[in-house]
């Protein structure tokens, strides 16, 4: 019976990985802003680098650029519908300055110099409806986000030099229809114009998108619903995203289990509860909060819930936060520069270190020899996210999933065991069969291990790691 529950089990993981390979999914991800005959926008780089790793994190493969020339971003573009063909989900971001001509939108090159319509017509600006037709036509699921209704910057030269008068130049982008499969969404409504947000920080639009799309478990159309009322919030009601869809079933960007949550809290009694219900909505209230250094949101959740089944956890968390860090973690965190417990980390300020797959993959390296076992995969995925998660709450930094330079740079100072190498391991053979007692002799006193051995240093603070990310453990 053993045999065939494991047999069972490779099956389905061999199923698993199959449906994850057929799932291909494409993404064309391009901010502009450095141009060069009209004013600058300072972040639409910002904001497609942000995207670009969002995107990645859940499966994309992303043709990035940023301040592309005509020529350059027809190269991308042709990267894009070439890798796009036949795709489950083709996805099509830009931000920077967007034009609106007699109804038809057009994308803005940084080496654009507009005059007149014919300009824009003859190929110095790029027609939005003819590179979506050509680049994504055939995806199963198209997906478009433009956040670029801002003002045309060569709107007075094209209607000075108009051969009539009844050239229509619009504000922001005309509306667009989605064909079978798609949906358009724009950072404001058909002829209005969006913010561009805080120089050097996210537009309110693509702060939005990345805030929500991704979500596990969240449909697509859901996460947009989000996405508006976090806009329109945030802009005071100055902003609200526009969209159109005609989608034919539900997408989602980061699919969560069907079945049951994955690595729900135990209950008191050890058992983990399903998703079902009113339990079901208290559950992911729970896992909202759970792991947070706010007291104000863990009572949150005892006033919702004052019988809830989660409230002796809640307790006992909010008993930790008063406290304070244990003994062993103020230990760990001496020498800490003091932002790190007060700086909450962010997928923009992850994005500032520069992290490759080689670095990703020694933050889960270091996480796991400290006792926050993930894998070792170079991505950072939900699972990762949620490790972050308890190595933070475990320092006493605040607990986002997400790192900055400041908790990067704590992680790498924390001691971690090194795994032995072949010759180290040779050496230590050799000395073990050098002291070994001969056949039937008493064997020799057991012999105190240097204290200040580095090597015994480094277990030692693995071990501490260890226990500590088993006490956070869910």
């Amino acid at each position: 019976m053993r045999y065939l529950t494991l047999l069972a089990s490779l099956m389905c993981m061999a199923l698993s990985v199959s449906a994850a390979k057929a799932d291909r999914r494409v993404a064309f991800v391009v901010g502009n802003g450095n141009y060069k005959n009209v004013a600058q926008l300072p972040n639409p780089p910002i904001d497609a680098k942000a995207m670009a790793s969002t995107l990645r994190n859940v499966g994309f493969e992303v043709i990035e650029g940023s301040n592309l020339s005509r020529d350059q971003m027809t190269e991308k573009l042709l990267d894009f519908g070439r890798k796009a063909q036949g795709s489950d989900i083709a996805l099509f971001y830009y931000a920077g300055h967007g034009i609106a001509v007699s109804g038809t939108n057009y994308l803005l090159p940084v080496d654009a110099d507009i005059k007149s319509e014919m300009d824009v017509k003859l190929g110095a600006a790029i027609n939005i409806d003819l590179t979506l037709e050509q680049t994504m036509g055939d995806a199963k699921v198209k997906l478009v986000f433009l956040d670029a209704c801002r003002d045309n910057p060569f709107a007075a030269k094209i209607k000075s030099n108009a051969a009539t008068r009844s050239v229509n130049v619009q504000s922001g982008l005309a509306e667009m229809k989605s064909g079978e499969g798609t949906l358009i969404a724009f950072a404001t409504g058909p002829g209005q114009t969006a913010l561009d947000g805080q120089e050097g920080n996210n537009s309110p639009f693509t702060r939005a998108l990345i805030d929500n799309i991704t979500k596990p478990g969240i449909e697509i159309q859901q996460a947009m619903t989000s996405v508006r009322a976090q806009v329109n919030e945030e802009t005071r009601k100055g902003q609200l995203p526009w969209g159109h869809t005609n989608l034919t079933g539900s997408v989602y960007l980061n699919q969560a289990p069907t079945t049951q949550v994955a690595n729900a809290a135990p209950t008191a009694s050890g058992m983990v509860p399903t998703a079902t219900g009113s339990d079901g909505v208290e559950l992911e209230y729970w896992r909202s909060v759970k792991e947070s250094n706010k007291p104000e949101e863990l009572n949150a959740y005892l006033s919702a819930y004052p019988n809830g089944q989660f409230k002796a956890l809640a307790l006992a968390r909010l008993a930790a936060i008063k406290s304070g860090p244990s003994t062993a973690t103020r230990a760990l965190n001496a020498g800490v520069d003091p932002a790190t417990f007060t700086d909450e980390a962010t997928q923009v300020t992850e994005d500032q270190i520069g992290l490759d797959k080689g670095k990703r993959r020694d933050v889960q390296r270091r996480l796991t020899a400290l006792g926050f076992d993930t894998q070792q995969t170079g991505a950072f995925n939900d699972e990762t996210r949620s490790v972050l998660k308890r190595w933070q709450t475990a320092r006493g930094y605040p607990s986002s999933g997400y790192l900055n330079k400041h908790q990067h740079k704590a992680l790498l100072s924390e001691i971690v065991a090194a795994p032995a190498t072949a010759s180290d391991t040779s050496q230590k053979a050799a000395r073990r069969a050098a002291s070994a007692p001969a056949q039937g002799s008493a064997p020799a006193p057991q012999q105190r291990s240097n204290p200040g051995d580095a090597a015994g240093a480094a277990f030692v603070g693995g071990v501490v790691g260890g226990m500590m990310g088993g006490m956070f453990r869910r």
